[in-house]
């Protein structure tokens, strides 16, 4: 009851600040639904975590994205795709079911977090 007091919450304070959302804190709270997620030992907990997870990735799809928008928003969707489908199977086959997809969620952060790093020193020195 309680995670879907706050999922509401979360819900109704994304909608009214849409483009005004601080990427970085919600970023940080999407990593730590994220690691709940994962830690979870139990259906209902991982069910919250998750839902927490996917409200906030939903949330940061109405970030400003300076560069980059058509890429994030792609990998925004893949992490949201990989997460609904960790939640059915572990609904349908168990917690363990779903370690698959939420790794897959961890090898796209890798990916599309590569796109917003700021150029190191050679490559500024020679070009890409």
């Amino acid at each position: 009851m309680k995670a879907i007091i706050i999922s509401i919450l979360i819900i109704f304070s994304s909608v009214s600040v849409a483009s005004d959302i601080d990427l970085e804190a919600n970023m940080k709270n999407m990593g730590l639904a994220y690691k709940n997620s994962v830690r979870a030992t139990d259906l209902a907990t991982f069910n919250a975590a998750i839902d927490e997870f996917i409200v906030l990735l939903e949330t940061a799809k109405t970030a400003d994205f300076k560069q980059h928008k058509t890429a994030s928003l792609e990998g925004l969707d893949k992490v949201i795709n990989q997460a609904k489908q960790a939640k059915q199977l572990a609904t349908t086959r168990g917690l363990e079911a779903a370690k698959a997809p939420l790794k897959s969620i961890d090898e796209l952060r890798k990916k599309y977090h590569e796109l917003h790093e700021p150029p190191g020193f050679w490559e500024l020195l020679f070009g890409n």
